[in-house]
């Protein structure tokens, strides 16, 4: 029942902070764009936290347990914060693009950045269910092993992958293309991010040498 009423408190107060996000710097309600993610997200987040609530709460509780303060690395702190930060900072410009018109994107750019979002948290979801113990943050448990199979079988870090996704299509799903360009601050927080936590992963979990030999790329197959 904790973890119920934890996993509502915070969905609510993650819609109560996107409807800010985005309509805020819109200056309007009348964004439909704006609505369109919002719902999208609303739903597409509600499957998985509901099905994860009922089949497997200790990883519900492990994706909660998210954010720099819980970053037992420097690094991790640090690249914690970008990543933080470079969502809202790409809802925050698009929003703006919208109010002022800085970008004009078609009718079916914006459903294309819709799907973008479904798929970036689809992906997030199967992650989840592939590998129970991938965490928001960068940690190794007692009992934890390495896992190499689904999504890991392409590249090593699937979970970043989706979230990339997600941050790529968010800009188009609202509208603009300026919003596009906190994209290449993510992918760099994100490379920062992977480098310092394959060395830490290297070290703590048994296996994952031998993984990362044989799962040659990091995030996209044949490029890196």
């Amino acid at each position: 029942m904790k973890l119920a009423t934890q996993t509502v408190v915070s969905s609510l107060a993650a819609f109560l902070v996107f409807l800010a996000l985005v309509f805020l710097p819109a200056g309007t309600f009348g964004y439909w764009q704006g609505w369109l993610f919002i719902a999208l997200l609303v739903i597409a987040s509600a499957g998985p936290a509901t099905y994860l609530g009922l089949k497997d709460p200790a990883a519900l509780q492990r994706r909660m347990r998210g954010g720099p303060l819980k970053e037992s690395r420097s690094a991790q702190k640090i690249a914690s914060s970008g990543t933080l930060l470079s969502l809202p900072a790409a809802i925050v410009i698009s929003a703006l693009d919208h109010r002022f018109g800085w970008s004009t994107v078609p009718v079916g750019i914006s459903v294309l950045g819709d799907i973008l979002v479904l798929v970036g948290v689809g992906v997030g979801f199967v992650v989840i269910i592939q590998n129970s113990y991938a965490a928001a943050n960068i940690t190794v448990e007692a009992d934890q092993k390495v896992v190499s199979t689904g999504l890991y079988g392409l590249v090593r870090h699937p979970m970043y992958v989706g979230m990339l996704i997600f941050q790529a299509g968010t800009p188009l799903a609202l509208g603009s293309y300026w919003g596009l360009s906190v994209l290449i601050l993510a992918v760099v927080v994100f490379a920062f991010r992977i480098l310092d936590e394959e060395r830490f992963l290297k070290q703590e979990l048994a296996g994952y040498v031998d993984y990362s030999r044989d799962v040659q790329y990091r995030l996209v197959p044949y490029v890196w």
